[in-house]
């Protein structure tokens, strides 16, 4: 019983697997974090378009001929 429970301390094995399992949830939390990120500056940066596009399509409708340079 005192050589089983020695070779148990000695065993690594779980330890290793505790370290993959804590590196893989640092890696699928800063994933996470760059993922919501991209996603905010993505949705402010399509907003800013369509305010600038809406903007221009204000101001061509808003010629006399509507036309541009007409």
């Amino acid at each position: 019983m005192i050589k089983f429970i020695k070779n148990f301390r000695k065993d690594e094995n779980g330890a290793v697997t505790v370290d993959w399992v804590v590196l893989t949830a640092a890696v699928v939390g800063l994933a996470v974090a760059a993922y919501s990120t991209i996603e905010t500056q993505t949705n402010q940066l399509a907003a800013d378009i369509g305010a600038t596009v809406g903007a221009e399509n204000v101001a061509v409708s808003s010629t006399p001929t509507g036309t541009v340079g007409g």
